[in-house]
């Protein structure tokens, strides 16, 4: 667990889908996931894997924007209407929808990354080149986020 009762995901796993587009959620983000969790589109070519909580207080901060604002009804559009509750089977998979798998270029393999208060869940090619360009960009960013006070 994060700080103040918060859900901590971390580490990185490959997983392979089954023909119904089922993924296997590793065994230790789902202890995390008990309460339910939902999938919907992210950023950058992958799908967003949040616990209900953290879902339902994102979901409370985007629906408080102004409606008047282009960039708020987009925002809203792209994390809530294509966000589905994911339902775990016995052997811990979820069903990720085709408009999903669509969305996200995932075919056969998955890799589900852990980034604290959620998971992300790439096709393999996508994780690959977003990995490269993270990994060439290194120094750039380090630098740019200590600016920050990261």
């Amino acid at each position: 667990m994060g700080k103040s009762g918060e859900k901590m995901f971390i580490g990185q796993f490959e997983h392979s889908l089954d023909e119904k587009g089922r993924v296997a959620i590793p065994a230790k983000f789902r202890r995390e996931l008990k309460e339910g969790a939902i999938v919907s589109k992210g950023l950058d070519g992958c799908l967003f894997l949040f616990s209900k909580t953290k879902f339902t207080t994102m979901a409370q901060s985007i629906s408080s924007l102004p409606i008047s604002k282009s960039s708020a009804r987009l925002y809203s559009r792209l994390m809530l209407a294509s966000a589905v509750e994911a339902e775990f089977d016995n052997q811990g998979r979820i069903l990720i929808p085709a408009s999903l798998r669509r969305f996200s270029s995932l075919t056969k393999t998955a890799i589900i990354t852990g980034l604290y208060d959620r998971i992300e869940i790439w096709s393999k090619s996508n994780w690959e080149k977003e990995s490269a360009k993270a990994d060439k960009k290194a120094e750039e960013i380090v630098e740019e986020l200590s600016e920050l006070g990261v």
